[in-house]
Order: C-alpha cells, then structure tokens, then sequence
C-alpha cells in the first residue's frame, strides 16, 4: 500500500537526496505514522534487483514526535559497486502485534562516471524523414535496390492502397535528398534549431529505410558519402549537430547480408550457408523461415550475440558506429533500443565515445526506460554507459492528454513518475517530441481529438479537418508548443509541424513538406518558440520545480543563476489563477512588458482562458 501522510518519496521531509541516486550514495528516509496508530518499530526492506533478488533489511528508529505523528528515520547505504534498480519497502510493527507494510518504491541507482555530453538537451532537435524533406531533383530509380518508383509531383499522396497480395511495400519514392536538407540549412536554422536527427539515410529497399540494405552506403537516391560529410560540414558551421538512426535489431530482406531477392551480387544468408552472413540471423527452417522483426518477413531479425555482426556494428575500428562519427555525424539514436541487449548497446556506447568524446547515444523505448522489461529482461538502460537519453513518448502521452482535457495532477503525476526515475543526465538528455515519424501529425491529433484508428485507412487518407477542427488544434498546439519548448529535455520538431502539416498515422503523417504552401501563423510562433529556448540559459539547462497543477491547468519554473523564467498554462474555458514558488523580487511578462512585484517567495497569476503566461526575472535587468 501506499500512504503519502506516512510516507512520500518525492518529499525531502521523507526522502533525501530526491530521485535516483548515483552508487555508494547514503539515501535518508522517514516514516510519519499517526501517533494513535501506536507503532513502536520501523523495517526499511530492500530488494536488490539486479544482485537477484537480494534482500536487506535495515532498522527504523523511532526518534520524535511531530504534531500528532511519530517519526521513525533510518538509511539505506547504496554499495559502491552497485547500479540497477532498489526496490525498497517499509514494515510498521506495534507492541499489539499490528503490522503496516508500505510499498514497494522504485530507486534507481546509476554509474556517475558516465560523463555524458549535455548538448543534445539543452537545444531544439529536428527530425527530418529523408524522403520526405526536400528534393533537388527527380531522380530516376532505374538500378537502385528494391523495385522503386518515383512520383513525379512532389505534392503526390504516398502510396497507401495495398498491393494484389494485400500488402503495402513502401516502394513508392518522392526522392528527397541531402543536397535538399543542404540547401534548407538556413530555413532550419531559423527555427533555433541546434540538433537534426534523421530517419535512416543508409541505402534500403523502403522509403521509410528501416529495413537497411547497405550499412556502409547513403542511399543513391539521397546521395554519397561525401553528401553526407558535406551536410555535417555545412551543419556544423551554423551550429547544428547531425544525429544518425541506427537500425541495428535487423537488417532488410532485400539486403547485402540476407539478399532474400538475390539483387546482391555476393552470397547474402538466404542463399548459401557459406555465406559470411549466415550466423547473423536465425532460421528456423532455411532459407524460408526465419526470425524477422514483429513477424514482418521482409525485415529478418539479427541475432545481436553474433561476434562477426557485433564487429561489424562496433567493434572494429571500421565497425559502423566509428565510420559513420568520423564521417561527420555527432551521435546515434537505435531504433527498437528495448529489443537490443544490453551488452550490445553497452558496446555501441563505449564506440561512439572512443571515437568522439562528447557524441550522444539516444534510445527509442516507448515507456518509463527506467523500469523497462523486454524479453523477460529489466534492461539497464539509463544506469550509465549504456543510453544518454530517451525518446520521451510519456511526455508526448501525459501532454496530449492534458491538452484534450486531463487534469493537471494527472499531467505533473506522470511526469513526476519519470523525473523520480530517470537519473538526471537522461531527464535533461529527453528527446521530447508532440510527433514523430510513428505517430499522426500532432495538429490532426489535437484538432480531431482522437487517433481514428477505427476509421477505414481511405477515410483517414482522404480526411480534411472542418473550420473548427483546424482551430481548435491550432489554439491547443500553441499551449502545448510552449510547455514542449520550455521543460527540461530537447524540444523535438517533426519535419512539416511548423508548416502545419496535417495527417493520420502512417503513411499520411509523411507526407513531403509543402514548400511555399505553409501555414504562416504556425510557423512565426515555432520560430518564436526556438528563439525563446536558444536565448534563455535557464530554458536550456536550469532547475525544474512544479507550480500549482490543478483541474485544467499546469505551472512550473526554470531556473539558473540570475534567471527564471516561470511557465503557466490553462487549458479550462475561464480564467485560471495560479501559484509559484518565486525566490526573485519581482517578475515581467514577457508578452505585455508588465512587471509583477513577488512578496513571501510566491508568484501567483492570472492565466486567461485557453491561454497562457510567460514571465522572466533576470538579475540587472
């Protein structure tokens, strides 16, 4: 059971140091039992996962009361070798025999020689789908792997009807290219932007390129090599860094190594037991079945426990993860990370290091990465040298959810859950996105107020949002846009968001960008927006305390040095007003100018209806 009156983890009067901790670290805890309870002794048990299943107890001295309640404190001594997860819980025994058992808690314990970079969290990052971007040229598929055609009108929709087998193959080509994301550099630079990470850019049969072909080649109709390092070059000279996707649980059917169509002229694994490639993957009965990626046959699955594959991706001094940072890129983000082992992420992360100190390691994992099961196995990946950061989908879903009504205490409560968790490198290290490459377009999401997954795939294809639909998004968008760009973690923009581009899931939420058709209002306000997160130090990398989160509205504050900036937002059809703990003098508006004198350290505003406020204190100004 859990009872915060006796015990509240996320409270100094209960817990100290807050969160997780790094190894060898003393955490002190307190029990606040009500004193008619008459409990005399208090049991801290804890459970260390990751030593299996070991368990100590420790005792709980009764040492003061406390207006109506009797304290009981005790500690918990992290050894200096440990890292992993404590799951600890409390006993409260009396002198009658009644017994209160509360818990378990979660305290993570994590590996504080991990120096990991912190660039990637303090800027804007933008995810840009390749194909999709921008294009120099219409390219012609003629030779390329795969059976590709190409639209010949950039404003084309993707192809989405299945085929006479009843499949969709993602063979259909826009031909958006690198020397495209060139020419754009300034456009995106314009939006603040300081990190792109791209889909994969490696030659594959798909459009979406996640079932690669050739680990070592940029896709012809993306470019070279040497594209590539330009892009980086030209990239690095307006201050943005290039982050890789990295599709390392496997590989294409259509591909050097399986080579499922022969197109390859070597020996791929389905053709020859000879072949290099063969103890890459797993057969059941070959060459026909095989492990492949959620049972789809065109993305066969690797086994990541293979020496020549692990050489291949990290180990060797041409493996993968080294070329591709030598190359220019300045981090990797693994696709699936969940589903890669551990020791195999470990090595990816130990390569990228060696081969650029500050490059960043970011994993896809769609839940609480901190307490994460996959494959019957607690994955170890925020307890140092394995992952920097995590794509942030909890802060996407507690996000959207408050925008289409929950209730701030569900909002804070969820992303309490995680800033509890994670250690702090990798809740400063988030990559906090409304939208990606696997969700609907976040405007179609907010205006519609659903994902639609129940609508047939031609309605959702050939659906237009009405008047009020499309206002109604927008005017959420905006409230949303602001906590994005102004909490703790990288605020993630999905190629075409800032235009106003619209769709359901896949494939019309990648659709291409709609140059010179963009949404005007939407894009000034993400520009806005960037320049607000590359200006404020204390946006990028400051202090994170709650506000006063309740009904329809959510506050917190940034802080750092001799700025704060404090951030309300009210989702509720009448004016809102709001509490802040302020330990500046005053505070301005950042919209009217306006300053607000601050008395007893507490900043209460008033926030307008489906509105917002911004405020800033700076020291000297």
């Amino acid at each position: 059971m859990f009872d915060k009156q006796i015990f509240d983890s996320r409270s100094s009067s209960y817990k100290r140091p807050y969160g997780a901790v790094p190894m060898g670290t003393v955490v002190e805890l307190t029990l606040r039992p009500r004193r008619e309870e008459g409990f005399s002794r208090g049991v801290l048990i804890a459970k260390y996962e990751f030593q299996d299943n070991r368990v100590e107890e420790h005792p709980m001295v009764w040492t003061d009361t406390d207006l109506g309640v009797d304290v009981f404190t005790g500690t918990l001594p992290v050894a200096e070798d440990y890292t992993g997860l404590i799951w600890y819980s409390f006993r409260l025994e009396g002198l009658n025999g009644q017994c209160k058992e509360l818990g378990p808690y979660q305290l993570t314990v994590y590996d504080p020689t991990d120096e990991v970079p912190d660039w990637f969290g303090r800027g804007v990052c933008y995810q840009i789908f390749p194909d999709r971007f921008c294009r120099t040229r219409i390219p012609s598929p003629m030779g390329m792997v795969g059976g590709r055609t190409v639209h010949g009108s950039w404003n084309d929709e993707p192809d989405w009807r299945p085929n006479d087998r009843g499949e969709v193959r993602n063979r259909d080509f826009f031909g958006g290219d690198l020397k495209g994301v060139i020419e754009k550099l300034d456009y995106i630079a314009s939006l603040g932007v300081e990190t792109i990470y791209f889909c994969p850019i490696f030659e594959a049969a798909e459009n979406h390129r996640y079932g690669t072909a050739d680990y070592d080649r940029v896709d012809p109709m993306l470019g070279t090599n040497e594209d590539f390092s330009r892009l980086c070059r030209e990239a690095h000279k307006r201050g943005i860094r290039i982050i890789l996707d990295g599709v390392f649980n496997h590989t294409g059917y259509v591909s050097r190594y399986f080579n499922g169509d022969g197109y390859y002229p070597g020996l791929g694994a389905s053709q020859s037991k000879d072949s290099p490639y063969y103890d890459w993957f797993c057969f059941q009965n070959w060459p026909k079945e095989y492990e492949s990626w959620w049972g789809i046959y065109s993305l066969p699955a690797v086994n990541e426990h293979c020496p020549s594959y692990r050489e291949f991706i990290f180990g060797g001094e041409d493996s993968v993860i080294r070329k591709w940072l030598r190359a220019g890129a300045d981090g990797w983000r693994l696709d699936v990370a969940d589903e890669l082992p551990d020791d195999f992420v470990r090595g990816i992360h130990q390569a990228a290091r060696e081969e650029k100190s500050d490059a960043v390691v970011i994993g896809e994992v769609w839940e609480d990465g901190s307490n994460k099961v996959a494959y019957g196995v607690r994955r170890r990946h925020l307890l140092g040298y394995h992952l920097d950061g995590l794509m942030n989908y909890p802060f996407r879903s507690a996000l959207i959810g408050f925008l289409l009504g929950a209730s701030g205490e569900q909002f804070q409560e969820q992303m309490e859950t995680i800033r509890e968790n994670y250690p702090p490198f990798a809740f400063y290290s988030a990559m906090n996105a409304l939208g990606t490459h696997d969700t609907l377009r976040i405007l179609t999401y907010l205006g519609t107020g659903a994902q639609r997954y129940e609508w047939s795939k031609e309605t959702r294809a050939n659906y237009q949002m009405t008047e009020q639909e499309a206002e109604w998004g927008w005017r959420r968008l905006k409230l949303g846009l602001l906590v994005l760009f102004t909490f703790p973690g990288a605020p993630t923009v999905y190629y075409g968001d800032e235009a106003g581009m619209t769709g359901f899931a896949d494939p019309f939420n990648r659709r291409t960008y709609p140059w010179g058709r963009e949404n005007q209002e939407i894009l000034a306000y993400y520009r806005s927006m960037g320049r607000l997160r590359k200006e404020h130090e204390c946006l990028r990398s400051g202090r994170f305390a709650w506000g006063h989160c309740q009904g329809g509205h959510i506050a917190f504050t940034r802080q750092l040095d001799g700025e704060g900036m404090a951030v309300a937002v009210n989702i509720d059809s009448a004016e809102a007003q709001v509490t802040l703990p302020w330990p500046y003098p005053s505070a301005t508006d950042l919209e009217t100018g306006k300053r607000q004198l601050v008395r007893s350290g507490v900043l209460t505003v008033k926030v307008p209806p489906m509105g917002s406020r911004l405020l800033r204190w700076k020291k000297g100004g």
